[in-house]
């Protein structure tokens, strides 16, 4: 199996057109100034809008976001994602 970039969007399908900019940023940032630049640019993301950092990010690594976001889950005691959202959705309908 060939490695792939880093840099490589993996994980097209659920991105926005604002993703689209912010991935076009980092790229530029990474080309102009190496991975400092990109590490930099990715830290401002995260800073600037939390979500839009997951979604940028899992574009790029679609595999170890789920597996990062199963283990955090694992670690506050959920095993299972659908559940965990059905108990928030009937939560938040409890107003």
């Amino acid at each position: 199996m060939a490695k792939r970039s880093a840099l490589e969007i993996v994980a097209k399908t659920h991105l926005t057109d604002a993703d689209w900019v912010e991935l076009k940023k980092l790229r530029r940032a990474y080309e102009t100034g190496g991975n400092e630049a990109f590490s930099k640019a990715l830290d401002e993301l995260a800073d600037k809008d939390l979500t839009q950092y997951l979604s940028v990010v899992s574009a790029y690594f679609p595999d170890e976001v789920a597996d990062a976001f199963q283990d955090h889950m694992a670690d506050q005691g959920e095993d299972d994602l659908h559940d965990l959202l059905g108990r928030l959705g009937d939560h938040s309908t409890r107003h």
